[in-house]
């Protein structure tokens, strides 16, 4: 797999060179310039190339290998390392998680993904095909990718309101179940690992906008406002989906709770039925010499008769009420 997807330097918006990674430093003493390589998956010798090159921070380049980072930005002298996380729905309907790290400096940006992501070459062909956006500089390109990763949240949002819909539909369309319960573990389960990845975007595009940082011009950081909005919808419809979750799994419960008690009550019911020739027959059983019936003619038609009658009208109020 090849590791440097794409490296070349830009020059008032439009792309000058192809660079190879060993001639970046070359290209990054020029004026008005700015140089922008993509990583996938570096291992250790090319992160080491690319610190020594970009004279990065141990720390930012040590986070970058390892990854499994929280969503962040640190400041490093006149560089900023961010981490985003990046997610996509995988062929089997489950989450599929990634990173991309960014070294944004004054005169370069570089963005290395890690696990699931979609490439951003679409993000470079966008940038390079509008050279007056893309002269705003390296500040622009941050704000491209973050927004090109902040869209990809929605298509799997949606998808997750689906399952709430889907889940909705079970509880309170069909008979409830254990395998309900468990959709609904698992979905919450998903919105967790989705709140933890959206949650920090509000506090990244805060400090880009508000705080002084000088690889980020100030003509580029009303553009962050956008990726803010969107964050800011994206937590607002996970805080949702979240809390009509809770509220489908406390249904749930409740109507498993309603189901048990009917049963509960259709057994009491047959018992209480049962319980009348059992109390009739009781009262037979105890072998008295002096029952006067016993020597009656009509007496066993008698109690056979009154016996069944007394079980049609016990299950007559027991139907009324609702228990049969």
């Amino acid at each position: 797999m090849k590791e440097v997807v794409n490296c070349a330097a830009y020059c008032e918006g439009r792309r000058v060179a192809n660079v190879e990674l060993p001639e970046v430093h070359t290209m990054l003493k020029e004026d008005n310039q700015f140089v922008w390589i993509g990583l996938h998956e570096p291992s250790d010798d090319v992160l080491k190339q690319v610190q020594e090159e970009f004279g990065l921070h141990e720390l930012a380049v040590e986070d970058a290998r390892n990854a499994h980072q929280r969503p962040k930005v640190e400041l490093y002298g006149d560089s900023v390392f961010i981490v985003l996380r990046t997610i996509q729905m995988g062929k089997d309907h489950h989450i599929e998680f990634g990173e991309t790290h960014l070294f944004v400096g004054p005169n370069f940006i570089v963005t290395i993904r890690h696990g699931s992501s979609v490439s951003y070459a679409n993000v470079r062909a966008r940038c390079e095909s509008t050279p007056h956006l893309l002269s705003k500089g390296q500040g622009f390109v941050l704000y491209a990718v973050m927004d090109f990763i902040v869209d990809q949240y929605f298509p799997v949002i949606h998808e997750l309101e689906q399952d709430l819909q889907t889940v909705e539909d079970k509880v309170f369309n069909e008979r409830p179940s254990r395998t309900t319960t468990e959709h609904i573990y698992q979905l919450k389960r998903e919105l967790l690992e989705v709140k933890r990845i959206t949650s920090p975007l509000v506090d990244i595009c805060n400090r880009l906008m508000r705080f002084e940082i000088k690889c980020v011009s100030e003509e580029t950081r009303p553009y962050f406002r956008d990726v803010y909005d969107h964050a800011i919808r994206i937590n607002e419809v996970v805080d949702n989906t979240r809390e009509l979750l809770n509220t489908a799994l406390e249904a749930n419960f409740s109507l498993i709770s309603i189901s048990q008690n009917d049963v509960s009550k259709k057994f009491a019911g047959w018992a209480a039925i049962i319980a009348v020739p059992t109390m009739v027959a009781g009262f037979y059983g105890m072998n008295f010499r002096f029952m006067p019936e016993l020597d009656w003619r009509f007496g066993y038609p008698v109690v056979v008769v009154f016996t069944v009658c007394a079980c049609i009208l016990v299950y007559y109020f027991f139907r009324r009420s609702g228990w049969l």
